[in-house]
């Protein structure tokens, strides 16, 4: 088959409209255009007045040869891929081993997926609970404020992405297309199908729900084993060689192979493996608030005349100002339709996310607009440093909240005229358990706050009302990515512990469900072959991105 890329037709256009313009494309007639299957479909909406929608089309034609040598130059035009996911390795038969992934989120998932295709039963460990069990403790915080610590936005089945806007686009290289791979696993387990084509493909809170229990269920069907409110509490390391796990009700498991896929908000077994010896560096992280506006202000910023068009959807943005105090300012997990939600996962503080269901039709849009920070300027001296600057904002927080697991909230025109708020405006925040109106400046460092009034008016220049006086502020956001790095080599192992894989976004690897589910891939593919004495490459610093 052939890949055409960079085909483009009116928003609106007729279904013959797209055949008609690959045979142009290609110089042929329609009687010999034989299979035509969609590989992206995304949009192009610089002319407000005239979006376009840009498809990538993977076409299957008569006389395939000759068009090919004749179409030879053109960089638009070229041979399918094979995506197919290839095993790298099969579990020999009477293996006693059994690998231990810790962790239940995107990578643990599909680490723990992929052992078990290929034969090695791996055993996954989850502090948390099963999802369902979960998320009514999830909502317990919400609607009554009641936290539980082990089971709640960040721990649990599905890991945090589970609470998120299910967002399945990423910026990593994926030369194997092992993303997909996550994808393709994904509709088998419900999701929709068009998140295989979509260039911005989302499913929702709800709709991964059930996704995640199918597919727990299909790696217990191949001899997995998931075991629940089992935190690991210590590691058993000897000569640089993890030798087994200990859970914090004592018990212990042997194992050579661990992959560590616990997520950004794991602090307890940051230490715990520091505390053994394992390298951990350090690394940069944002912090910030999330804010919201009408979603229909967004969309008729980004889409003028077409907002609301059904193919489109709600609208989103990225936005990045560089701030004159050298910090960039930018838009993270950006939320059309969606709300503002309560993320603690630990007591006596604050944190918020955003989520949105898969039809994105709440009234607000939010995002995150947050601040880098950098070990080197804000919490040099200690590989861990970044965590308790972490807890000490997150606690800043939730006494500026009124002690309640309230968030701090802030309307815009009066963070930037730096006097407190007093009751909301026209946009009503969709944060809870509630809100409590204040400064938001004494819940954030000085410099967030010189840089977030600089880059409000900024961001206001690309969409208009941004910086509109109603907008809502809640504080604060400090889970962007995880404030340690646990160091690999090229054969996915931590740089000084042999047996221990560290994954995803906890270990400084991911950035969001799509890159952690490629990671899992590629760790569990390490795994294998270490197990099966094989070798694996390629386990160099990821490129991380959003939820």
């Amino acid at each position: 088959m052939l890949r055409l890329t960079e085909i483009k037709l009116p928003l609106d256009h007729a279904a013959e409209e797209l055949p008609a313009a690959i045979c142009q494309r290609l110089g042929i007639k329609a009687k010999d255009l034989l299979e035509v299957s969609i590989y992206r479909r995304g949009y192009d909406a610089r002319r407000r007045s005239r979006i376009l929608l840009v498809y990538t089309v993977d076409v299957s034609v008569a006389n395939e040869a000759a068009v090919a040598k004749r179409l030879a130059g053109d960089r638009h035009v070229g041979p399918t891929p094979d995506m197919a996911y290839t095993f790298v390795a099969q579990a020999p038969g009477g293996l006693q081993e059994r690998p231990v992934v810790i962790g239940m989120g995107p990578c643990g998932l599909f680490a723990g997926l992929i052992l078990a295709q290929m034969g090695f039963k791996p055993i996954i460990l989850e502090r948390g609970k099963a999802v369902r069990e979960r998320t009514k403790d999830t909502w317990g915080l919400w609607r009554q404020s009641k936290l539980n610590p082990e089971s709640n936005v960040q721990f649990g089945e599905g890991g945090a992405g589970t609470f998120s806007d299910g967002k399945l686009h990423t910026q990593i290289k994926d030369p194997k297309f092992h993303g997909r791979k996550v994808l393709t696993e994904f509709v088998k387990a419900g999701a929709p199908e068009e998140i295989l084509y979509v260039s911005k493909p989302h499913i929702g809170t709800f709709r991964l729900v059930g996704m995640v229990e199918e597919m727990r269920g299909n790696i217990e069907a191949l001899g997995g084993e998931v075991r629940f409110q089992s935190r690991v509490a210590d590691f058993d390391i000897a000569d640089g060689q993890v030798r087994g796990v200990i859970l914090a009700d004592g018990s212990r498991i042997e194992t050579r192979h661990v992959v560590l896929a616990v997520g950004h908000s794991a602090r307890d077994t940051f230490k715990a493996i520091y505390d053994r010896g394992v390298y951990v560096e350090a690394k940069p992280f944002s912090v910030g608030v999330r804010i919201e506006h009408p979603q229909s202000l967004i969309d008729t910023a980004r889409l003028g005349p077409n907002a609301g068009h059904p193919i489109l959807g709600a609208a989103d943005y990225k936005l990045v100002h560089h701030a004159s105090n050298g910090r960039a300012a930018y838009s993270f997990c950006m939320c059309p339709g969606g709300t503002v939600v309560a993320a603690t996962s630990e007591e006596n503080r604050v944190v918020t996310n955003g989520m949105s269901q898969y039809s994105r039709n709440e009234r607000n849009a939010n995002s995150g607009i947050v601040v880098s920070i950098s070990p080197e300027k804000d919490y040099p001296g200690h590989p861990l440093a970044g965590i308790d600057f972490q807890r000490y904002w997150e606690s800043r927080a939730f006494e500026a909240g009124g002690g309640t697991y309230a968030a701090p909230a802030q309307r815009v025109g009066d963070f930037l005229a730096g006097r407190p708020s007093t009751a909301c405006g026209s946009v009503e925040p969709s944060y809870k358990p509630g809100v409590h109106w204040t400064d938001l400046s004494q819940c954030l460092p000085d410099f967030v706050v010189e840089a977030l009034r600089e880059a409000l008016p900024a961001f206001a220049k690309q969409i208009k009302g941004f910086a509109m006086d109603d907008a809502v502020m809640t504080a604060i956001e400090t889970r962007t990515s995880s404030p340690i790095r646990i160091k690999r080599g090229d054969d996915f192992q931590s740089i000084n512990t042999r047996g221990l894989y560290p994954a995803g976004e906890g270990a400084g690897y991911a950035g969001g469900i799509l890159s952690a589910g490629v990671d899992g891939i590629k760790v569990a593919e390490a795994v294998a072959l270490d197990m099966t004495g094989g070798t694996a490459s390629g386990g160099a610093r990821g490129e991380s991105t959003e939820w």
